[in-house]
Parts: structure tokens; sequence; C-alpha cells
């Protein structure tokens, strides 16, 4: 079941969740591959929101690039039970260190997901917005490279799984992008409405990233700083 949308043009999976780094990733692979945004439905509390604003970023940028969005379900309710993730009340402050927002296991079961739908669908790499400074331990260059190979020999299909923004941070990946309706992106672990709360962790490192590029914030948030 090979992508065909445009023959001239290498198809690339994108693991996209609507943030500000995978929805810029989308755009910047779009000028060069044929690029198959790839969206893991998990259940999490924040997904409707999310979703939405995928789909009004990529009808933004206008190109024949990107395809319809793939959605793939892959449930963790059972696995996660009460965490904050799921229930949304709890929700990790901008007080509160990165550790708080760490999901167990998230990238093994994103990247297991597009994997298997990459092998069945004939495309050879998927690319994550992962930037520089990620402290996670499922967001290092070896647990991407070793997990390349595991899918690879799962499926008998060589799959690459590249991490482009490794080396850039938020604040000069804005700079650089600025040009793209970043407002249309949610990067934030509660919203309503497509609104950021403008309280959360999530909320405070973009809010904080753009002051940091010197560039204009027009994204909208019940509570600012």
């Amino acid at each position: 079941m090979p992508v065909t949308q445009n023959k001239k043009l290498t198809p690339i999976a994108v693991l996209s969740s609507g943030g500000l780094d995978s929805c810029v990733l989308l755009y910047d692979l779009s000028v060069n591959y044929s690029v198959v945004p790839i969206y893991v439905s998990q259940g999490l509390a924040w997904e409707p929101e999310e979703y939405s604003a995928l789909e009004t970023f990529i009808s933004a940028l206008h190109t024949e690039n990107i395809h319809n969005v793939v959605k793939l379900r892959m449930p963790v309710e059972e696995i996660y039970e009460q965490h904050w993730s799921i229930t949304g009340k709890g929700v990790p402050s901008a007080k509160d260190p990165d550790e708080k927002v760490y999901l167990p296991g998230r990238n093994i079961f994103l990247l297991s997901a597009a994997g298997i739908w990459c092998a069945t669908h004939d495309v050879k790499q998927i690319a994550l917005g992962s930037l520089a400074g990620n402290p996670f331990p499922d967001a290092t260059p070896e647990f991407f490279n070793e997990f390349a190979k595991v899918i690879s020999t799962a499926t008998s299909s060589m799959i690459q799984i590249i991490t482009p923004y490794r080396d850039l941070t938020k604040s000069e990946l804005i700079k650089r992008f600025e040009h793209l309706p970043l407002h249309l992106s949610i990067t934030c672990n509660a919203p309503s409405n497509g609104t950021h709360c403008g309280k959360c962790n999530k909320c405070n490192e973009r809010q904080e990233a753009f002051i940091l590029a010197d560039v204009t914030d027009r994204t909208y948030y019940e509570s600012k700083k």
C-alpha cells in the first residue's frame, strides 16, 4: 500500500502533534518531500484541541506536498490510569520542572504505531521535531538509532528515524520560521476551545521561547505572563 500523492518526491512520515515543533517540521520537509503527517491518538486529555490545531495549521500552508493526516489509535488509559495526562487534573504548572511533564514510554508508543504504518505503506523515514536539550530517555540519539533497528528488524523493512532539529532550541526554531502561522499551533497541556491556558509548563516554555527569539507571539493565552 504505497503512498502515491506526489510520485516525484520521496515520501516521509512526520509524527505530528499540532505542537509548534512538529508543525514547523511538516512545512520544512514539505519543500523536498511528500509528507505524511501521522497523529497517534492515545486518549490524552488535550488531543481534540491538538488534532484540530494540526489540521488548521496544515490548511494554512496551502501546499500539495502534505498528505491528509493519518490518524492511528493506540489507547494508553489502562497503562497510565489516573495520570494527569488522562484525567486533565493536576496538570504541571509553569513552576514545575520538565520531569513533571514526562509521559513514560511516549516515543515507544508513537514510533511503534508510525513504524508499522510506514512498513506497510512503503515509507522508509519517520521524522520527529525533537529539539536540543530534550531531557527524556526516549528522546536521545541513541534511543532513536536503536529503535529504528528494532522496528526495521521486526517489520523486515528498513525504517530510518530522523530528528532534523536535534541541535536547535525552540527559540532558534521560532526565529528561523517566524514567517509561518505559528500561532495556529498548540503547545499546551490544558487547552480549551483552541486556546492555550497560559499556566502550564508547556505554555511557559512556549512564551519564554518567543521572548528569547525576540519574535512577536501572536498566540492567544487565557493567562499571559
